[in-house]
């Protein structure tokens, strides 16, 4: 399914770090027919406000960006929240989509899928192929879960959702919270605020913790207070302790294009590009007067196809291909804020995966590569979060 520029599209999650990014990059190619609920007008877990949802909107396609997400800490702390939360949401949309005669949708996972010893870089084929990392064995469950709901509808319904699995993430509008935050936002504020200690510019250290409280404490508190809270997430007077050895390796995409390239997806890439057959078997819903699905009206057999052998691994890994350990990626960080102190790494803490880079050769062969490279996206993010506080 082609989709018009007048064509209503509704971003799950619009808000957030890459559904924000996908709004802007959809209305900068003259998609205007944009809709958008926050978490407060829609609680994509409750399944009736869902429906009720679906039922008056009514669009024509759908991008689910909305997750329950979080760094290592808050995936070990929030296990089961993990699990329910994002397999309610996507069941929720997924489910009122189809139902709702949607023929278009793009699921966003995650790279965490794969599992925590897979051959690096990890191609689509290694999905479950070997247990998952413990620390994110939840989300990943769920995600996993995300990506297979997507392909089954394709084989069973004939239907056009695609699944992409994003490396990690960061830029505008990137969760500083540090109770919950990634690798990269966490990094960087928690830098930013030991330089400010250092200074001993409480103005500005204060008109963060007004923005983004820890642990409810917020630029109201006493100055001890503040740096009581911030010790305790490993922030002191020009010292920074971050969790782990500094050795992982990770590879980070610029939100801007991780939108750039879901919705190059959503817009030229169908099902049968990605599984590389030009005609397959498959059902056709259509929709009666009324809207509901017509489930008499079909143009084949969906399910299994035996002429086509098994199809499984349909998603499509997000990323550059390119990786950095931990520590040099705070050594961007700290260049990009003029920290002059000094950060150290807490061997006893997890690392979480040693190695998470992903094989983007499927992505090429659909027509789009990044353009933001890391070094440039650390000075891009730091400049945002300032501009965020000031």
């Amino acid at each position: 399914m082609k989709l018009r520029k007048d064509s209503k599209i509704y971003v799950a999650g619009h808000r957030g770090l890459v559904g924000s990014a996908i709004w802007n990059n959809l209305k900068a190619r003259g998609y205007d027919n944009l809709v958008g609920r926050t978490h407060k007008e829609l609680d994509l877990t409750d399944q009736v406000a869902v429906r009720a949802f679906f039922d008056e909107e009514r669009p024509d396609a759908v991008v689910l960006a909305a997750a329950f997400v979080g760094g290592i800490m808050a995936n070990s702390l929030y296990r089961a929240d993990f699990m329910m939360m994002n397999m309610k949401m996507q069941c929720n949309v997924i489910s009122e989509a189809y139902a709702h005669g949607v023929q278009k949708l793009l699921f966003l996972g995650s790279t965490c899928i794969y599992p925590k010893n897979a051959p690096q870089p990890m191609k689509e084929d290694c999905l479950l192929t070997s247990e998952l990392e413990y620390t994110n064995e939840e989300y990943a469950i769920a995600k996993i879960a995300g990506l297979k709901m997507c392909e089954s509808y394709n084989l069973q319904y004939g239907t056009d959702y695609i699944a992409v699995m994003p490396t990690n993430l960061y830029g505008p509008n990137d969760n500083f919270h540090l109770e919950n935050s990634h690798v990269m936002p966490a990094m960087m504020r928690k830098i930013y605020l030991a330089k400010l200690i250092h200074e001993g510019d409480w103005d500005a250290l204060r008109k963060d913790m007004d923005i983004r409280p820890v642990e409810g404490v917020d630029g109201k508190a006493s100055n001890e207070e503040i740096e009581k809270v911030l010790a305790k997430y490993g922030i002191e007077n020009n010292r920074v302790t971050l969790w782990g050895t500094g050795t992982p390796l990770r590879e980070f995409l610029w939100s801007e294009d991780m939108a750039d390239a879901s919705v190059h997806c959503l817009l030229n890439v169908e099902f049968k590009d990605i599984i590389g057959i030009e005609k397959y078997s498959s059902v056709h819903y259509g929709a009666s007067t009324d809207g509901a699905v017509d489930r008499n009206h079909s143009a084949g057999r969906g399910g299994a196809i035996p002429s086509l052998g098994e199809i499984r691994n349909c998603h499509i890994n997000v990323g550059t291909g390119k990786e950095l350990t931990i520590r040099e990626l705070s050594e961007l960080v700290v260049k990009a804020v003029g920290f002059e102190g000094e950060v150290c790494f807490d061997a006893s803490k997890p690392d979480g995966t040693m190695r998470k880079l992903i094989d983007v050769s499927k992505l090429h062969s659909l027509g789009w590569t990044h353009k933001v490279e890391i070094e440039d996206g650390v000075q891009k993010l730091f400049e945002w979060y300032k501009e965020s506080i000031s």
